[in-house]
């Protein structure tokens, strides 16, 4: 926390503010696979990182300091400032180098490693700052909402600056995955979405009874994608619709209900549909679910354990949304108390179309944060309504 109060003192924060005034610029996932196909260059692919990653780091830098000072004092909050600062700093360094020089572009590569490496327990950590705050101060509606909305950038934002890196550091770096030799990067041309599916619902799986139901079933569903994406989507839907049919059913002698998985594809989107018999979800609770500040779960420790890296705190199905979202995809949930849930993935099914979903740091942006919450235009129900016998009509 003191390095980062420091380095705000230092003339690095103009450089912040000057790439903050740039707009990072969206790729679709077809100018991804166009680009590592037809014989990527790596002197091109440095010269678009090294001043595209200090824009994309730079715009959620500026945003940062808009959240409450009570928030940006928790010593996990400063922690993360600290690492993007540093990240920075070290790919400023490459802002007038020379890609002509083969030693620059190897040292670049090395650095987009450590970077990646640097910022691996983001979330997690950004997560215990959140958590550190709530339990000293409590939870107030408007600060939660921006909050909400500070994460849902913050996070996306680093999905799209770990896609930059990825696939950078796997075309160039020099090691062909011998598991999937076709992807260009991280994205795989022909992903069987049925083979995603199936694997995700194994590494997840409580029950054994399961259905997958396609349209064509002698047909394989496939999308230009990137499959680590889907797996974490996927992953955490069964996982959470397994748990609710589990605990709903736990005495049950004849077996679990099965959940089901419908992939279809259309001319604009592929879609992939979860259905449960897990009892469902009250409607007023379908928000909260995507809610950073709702969850209920015993706060979770930092210390390096064999749990999912997201366990216990609640972020999940918010961070699922967001890498659907960010490929111009959804995911929403369909829920009837004491039936069942519905869990539905939208992709685009164009690789042309699916251009990245990314935050800009604007006067927009900015209003969002200063704004002071207006008196809601809807009726409210009273705590005590009142009693109409008390209003009688004058003779």
């Amino acid at each position: 926390m003191r390095l980062f109060r420091w380095l705000l003192k230092q003339p690095v924060p103009k450089q912040i503010e000057r790439y903050s005034r740039f707009s990072p610029s969206p790729l679709s996932i077809k100018q991804f696979l166009d680009f590592g196909r037809d014989n990527a260059c790596e002197k091109t692919s440095y010269m678009f990182l090294r001043k595209e990653l200090p824009v994309r780091l730079a715009n959620t830098m500026r945003e940062v300091n808009l959240l409450p000072d009570n928030l940006l004092n928790r010593p996990s909050v400063g922690l993360v400032q600290s690492w993007y600062m540093q990240s920075f700093l070290e790919l400023l360094e490459y802002e007038n180098k020379s890609p002509e020089d083969p030693q620059v572009l190897d040292n670049f590569l090395q650095v987009l490693i450590k970077v990646r490496n640097r910022h691996n327990d983001v979330v997690p950590t950004m997560a215990q700052g959140v958590i550190e705050y709530k339990e000293k101060f409590g939870f107030d509606p408007f600060i939660s909402t921006n909050i909400q909305y500070f994460l849902d950038r913050f996070y996306t934002n680093r999905i799209s600056f770990r896609m930059l890196i990825n696939q950078h550091t796997l075309l160039f770096g020099g090691d062909t995955n011998p598991v999937h030799p076709k992807h260009i990067g991280s994205i795989d041309p022909t992903c069987n979405v049925a083979d995603v599916v199936k694997v995700s619902l194994l590494l997840s799986c409580v029950l054994h009874t399961w259905k997958i139901e396609s349209k064509a079933p002698d047909k394989p569903i496939q999308v230009v994608y990137v499959p680590s994406h889907l797996f974490h989507m996927l992953f955490e839907l069964f996982k959470n619709s397994m748990r609710a049919t589990v605990e709903l059913y736990e005495d049950r002698k004849e077996g679990y209900p099965a959940v089901k998985t419908l992939v279809t594809l259309g001319k604009e989107d592929l879609s992939i549909k979860i259905s449960d018999l897990g009892g469902g979800v009250p409607l007023r609770k379908i928000d909260r679910l995507f809610n950073y500040m709702y969850s209920t779960a015993p706060r979770p420790s930092l210390e390096p354990t064999r749990a999912a890296p997201l366990a216990g705190f609640g972020y999940g199905l918010p961070i699922s949304r967001l890498y659907a979202r960010y490929f111009q995809g959804d995911l929403k949930l369909y829920s009837m108390e004491g039936v069942g849930t519905d869990a539905v993935i939208y992709l685009k099914a164009l690789s042309s179309e699916s251009f990245e979903r990314l935050p800009v740091f604007n006067k927009s942006a900015w209003r969002h944060y200063k704004t002071t919450p207006e008196a809601d235009d809807w009726s409210n129900p009273s705590s005590e309504p009142r009693d109409a016998s008390k209003y009688k009509a004058k003779q």
